[in-house]
């Protein structure tokens, strides 16, 4: 690779990411906030030049309920854990009221007009790809219902993000047959494995790389792994943390990432940030602050090292493709 890359990927979720972890009715506002967000992060993107992959939830393709309920696949994941059914969840909470929490295809639209951006997968239904009860067969009818949807927006969905980041190795040929060309994976770090166990001290490790640790979360292009299903695998870099409000902390976590993307930037390597959408759903103007603080970053090392702006699927092992 003949320069540094910046590779940004958004995990788009809305509610469908988060259903059994929070009440939606404590967080309307939360998710109204977020759907305002997307226009402004996307000009953010345009105004720096930067590129994305916007994984998204399949789900947020529906128009409504009555559409959603037309879609649901033939095969079903049986989670042994009920409340992890994003169909069980769905069939509880029907009303106008929660539709914007759960669809989103004007955003879609929005996201696919805009330069530089891709839209992936996040599977259909923020699939749990290593949680107990769930299998190949439903995994398929997932993504398929997934590229279904997407064909209706005159999309192929090249590249994936794993829900939860829970990595299965064993689904790469299920992505392979449904066109998918590269995955994101995990960091290579203990605290970044086995995510759907996720404990203590892995989520207190977590929470300290973000301000402190080693320079260690870029990669060379050979390290972008060609897998047997021709499938490659693109290690995340960095968390995006949204605003804490707690001046040392935010401060640290900018120089944090400005110091790996300038050693990205110098080294010719790969530097992989991600986050959510929802996470700048409160702080907004903050949040979006920051990312611009950090967008511009980007540009400086553009003028003086050349870096690039590349979406997952111009990421390749050994050079990139626009």
């Amino acid at each position: 690779m003949e320069n540094g890359s910046l590779v940004i990927s958004l995990d788009f979720e809305l509610l469908w990411g988060v259903f059994d972890k929070v009440d939606y009715k404590q967080k309307q506002d939360y998710f109204q906030n977020t759907r305002k967000l997307i226009p402004a992060i996307l000009q953010l993107f345009e105004k720096y030049e930067v590129n994305c992959t916007w994984a998204t939830v399949g789900m947020l393709f529906n128009s409504d309920w009555d559409e959603w309920n037309a879609n649901i696949p033939d095969y079903l994941p049986n989670y042994e854990n009920e409340n992890l059914s994003a169909y069980k969840y769905g069939k509880s909470i029907q009303s106008k009221e929660t539709e914007k929490l759960c669809f989103a295809p004007e955003l879609i639209k929005s996201i696919i007009n805009t330069k530089g951006q891709e839209l992936g997968t996040h599977t259909y239904s923020h699939y749990y790809c290593l949680e107990p009860g769930q299998d190949a067969l439903a995994f398929q009818a997932d993504l398929h219902k997934a590229s279904e949807l997407a064909s209706k927006f005159r999309l192929d969905l090249k590249s994936l993000v794993f829900p939860r980041n829970q990595y299965n190795a064993a689904y790469l040929e299920i992505c392979k047959k449904n066109g998918i060309n590269t995955v994101r994976t995990n960091p290579k770090n203990w605290y970044w494995q086995d995510t759907q166990k996720d404990g203590l001290f892995q989520k207190i490790f977590r929470t300290g790389d973000a301000y402190f640790g080693l320079q260690d979360k870029t990669y060379k292009s050979s390290a972008i792994h060609k897998f047997s299903t021709q499938t490659t695998g693109q290690m995340a870099s960095r968390l995006l943390r949204p605003y804490s409000g707690k001046k040392v902390f935010d401060s640290l976590k900018i120089k944090r990432i400005y110091r790996e993307m300038d050693y990205a930037a110098r080294n010719k390597e790969i530097y992989h940030l991600w986050w959510h959408p929802h996470n700048f759903g409160n702080n907004s103007a903050e949040n979006l602050r920051e990312l611009e603080q950090l967008l511009g970053i980007y540009k400086k090392l553009k003028n003086k090292y050349a870096m690039q702006s590349l979406n997952m699927n111009q990421l390749k092992p050994g050079g990139f493709k626009i």
